[in-house]
């Protein structure tokens, strides 16, 4: 707003670059600008101050669809003022020279005619559409209402108003109103997701006999492979021990043969041995069966002298000594005469 400083007899009015001043004097306008500065007579001096700036205007308002239904819409209005004298003519902007405020409420005197309009535009529309496209299609709908309605409104123009932008931020309906529309809507997605529900439900029982028969036909294919396994053992253990006997009997077999071998040979051994042992005591026999009695007991004295080792006492009978000096004295005398005989030969 303004700034108004008093001085006597006089005044200065220095207004901001957004705000538009319009000083009247006897009812002439003498000056206009924005963002001014100047000295001026208050007690000849009307001064009227408007905003050029961009203004937003919420509004809110309900109406009622073709199908007899109540909804509310919400939106802004961005507008500004795009000819201050010819708004300052049509509209109170005046301000106290004292003060520098406003006199009257121009800014709500200009919001409550564009929501009125805005209301109107909209009201169009919503009063020849039933709900369910209200709610869906409603807010570009409402918006393009509205806009094409201040577009075509000849009197605000002329009014030196300009509609910058529209926004419509919702159109919603009565709250018993928008839970009966969700409810379908609740309900067919409650059926979904009930239906998400059993489906899981049935593919997780599937899945879990699926599972438990993988798990019986791997355990059947564990015990197949085990009675093989076991069969296979069985087999393997059989045949070690058919190698392992007939292993056994070749060694025994081997060993039976080798021991008859050896006691072959043994016997072999032994016989040879014998028969050379009897061939020569044959012999010796038949060496000492031609010899004299008297050979063969001096043969058998000597043996016996060489397994004597000492002679204590020798008694000799009557009957061999008597014959044994006989037999000796023959022999001493058959050498005799045979060395005379062998020495008569030789002279």
């Amino acid at each position: 707003m303004a700034q108004i400083t008093r001085f006597p007899f006089t005044r200065h009015l220095r207004s901001d670059p957004s705000h538009h001043v319009l000083h009247y004097r006897r009812g002439r306008l003498v000056r206009s600008g924005r963002g001014v500065a100047y000295w001026f007579m208050p007690l000849s001096a009307s001064v009227a101050e408007v905003p050029c700036d961009d203004r937003e205007l919420a509004f809110l308002f309900h109406a009622r669809t073709a199908d007899f239904q109540d909804v509310t819409t919400q939106g802004v209005i961005t507008y500004r003022v795009a000819a201050p004298e010819k708004v300052a003519d049509r509209v109170d902007f005046s301000i106290d020279l004292v003060r520098g405020v406003w006199k009257q409420t121009p800014l709500e005197q200009i919001g409550h005619l564009l929501s009125q309009l805005a209301q109107q535009f909209a009201w169009d529309y919503v009063a020849h559409t039933p709900v369910r496209a209200v709610l869906a299609e409603g807010m570009d709908h409402v918006c393009e209402k509205i806009r094409e309605g201040f577009t075509k409104h000849a009197p605000l123009a002329e009014m030196g108003l300009e509609i910058v932008a529209v926004r419509i931020t919702g159109v919603a309906p009565s709250a018993d109103l928008e839970k009966a529309l969700q409810t379908p809507t609740r309900e067919s997605i409650q059926q979904q997701a009930d239906e998400a529900t059993f489906q899981r439900r049935a593919l997780a029982v599937e899945k879990e006999r699926a599972i438990q028969e993988n798990e019986l036909q791997n355990k059947i294919e564990l015990a197949k492979r085990e009675e093989l396994l076991i069969g296979q053992q069985g087999a393997n253990g059989k045949r070690l021990a058919r190698e392992t006997a007939d292993a056994e009997a070749i060694a025994a077999e081997a060993a039976a043969a080798r021991q008859r071998i050896d006691g072959a040979a043994q016997a072999e051994f032994v016989r040879l041995v014998q028969t050379a042992k009897v061939e020569a005591e044959k012999g010796r026999i038949d060496i000492y069966r031609d010899l004299p009695s008297q050979v063969l007991l001096g043969l058998a004295a000597r043996r016996f002298a060489g397994k004597v080792e000492r002679i204590d006492h020798l008694n000799l009978g009557g009957d061999v000594l008597g014959g044994a000096l006989t037999d000796l004295l023959e022999a001493g005398t058959k050498r005799l005469t045979t060395g005379v005989a062998t020495s008569k030969g030789v002279s």
